[in-house]
């Protein structure tokens, strides 16, 4: 059974912290080659988890240092109907990795989670296109129609709750967060912005959170800003507006590039992890509510020490 689903340590006062760029982890620094980004393809052989499983085990060895809670998030960006189409997998495969993500966390949470460092798992869902422009808006039926397959499978398993990364609309959030709420199983809705502060929709954060909160008749468990470099949205944060409160998460990019740049960059831009660090540092005195602290693209385990350090 699901350990925190009915009480998320996170949602309380302890500063938790969560791992970085995977894909781009696994990609540039491990030489893996992940068709369509997909990670989930690593759960397969025996090989694959055990980079999976030494990936997590940095974090869970900077958790445990810090005596911090940690969420791992399960390599299942990309598990979902349209992506499994184009790696072949079919929609019994997909249902078998979604479970098999979390049972190999669940096993990392037995062995690293003590009473200093809670570990929570947490079901990584994806947008059904493109995380960095929109190439085609569902509506809110046809979003929650076309997640409620994957998050009903999480929701079955020892997950706590799940986390949509990288939402560029709000459409796609609200079907995420109706079909989270028919399976009984909190959500955390992670939006990404440009380099202007805004979603690629043209929205602006405050109008994205407040519609979706709304338009929810169970709103999510809380907000995150994800794949964007803090250089990005720091300017769109007004301290005091009560939206605001409602982000407990970041996890930011290392580079300060744009979306269109990041998409055609053949080299890991893994900035620097002291100045990300610092950079965070001013994140949490202007995000009063800032829980779980984490990386995107082109952050490792360094950089989630970094901020650890510089946060603490």
């Amino acid at each position: 059974m699901a350990r925190y689903r009915q009480a998320l340590p996170n949602l309380g006062e302890s500063l938790f912290i969560t791992d970085g760029g995977l894909e781009t982890a696994l990609v540039f620094n491990e030489g893996v080659d992940l068709p369509e980004f997909a990670a989930f393809i690593l759960l397969e052989d025996a090989h694959g988890r055990e980079l999976l499983s030494n990936y997590f085990r940095h974090y869970l060895d900077i958790a445990t240092a810090n005596k911090l809670g940690i969420i791992l998030e399960t390599p299942t960006w990309r598990a979902s109907q349209s992506w499994g189409e184009k790696t072949g997998h079919s929609a019994e495969a997909l249902e078998q990795i979604n479970r098999d993500a979390v049972q190999l966390l669940a096993g990392l949470r037995t062995a690293h989670e003590t009473d200093d460092t809670p570990v929570v798992i947490s079901g990584c869902i994806g947008p059904r296109g493109d995380g960095y422009a929109i190439d085609e808006k569902l509506s809110v039926d046809e979003a929650a129609s076309y997640h409620a397959t994957q998050i009903n499978t999480l929701s079955h398993t020892e997950a706590d709750l799940v986390t949509a990364f990288t939402l560029n609309y709000t459409g796609e959030a609200l079907g995420m967060t109706r079909a989270a709420a028919h399976a009984d199983i909190p959500i955390v809705i992670g939006f990404t912005v440009e380099t202007d502060g805004r979603l690629p929709s043209g929205q602006s954060l405050a109008e994205a959170i407040e519609e979706v909160d709304a338009e929810s008749d169970v709103a999510p468990a809380y907000y995150m800003i994800n794949c964007a470099h803090p250089t990005h949205f720091m300017d769109a944060l007004t301290v005091g507006d009560s939206w605001q409160q409602r982000i407990h998460a970041v996890r930011a990019n290392a580079s300060c590039k744009s979306h269109a740049e990041l998409d055609t960059s053949t080299e890991l831009d893994a900035g620097s992890p002291e100045e990300l660090g610092a950079q965070y540092r001013d994140l949490h005195g202007v995000l009063k509510n800032l829980r779980v602290v984490g990386g995107c693209c082109g952050t490792d385990h360094n950089h989630v020490d970094a901020i650890v350090r510089h946060i603490r």
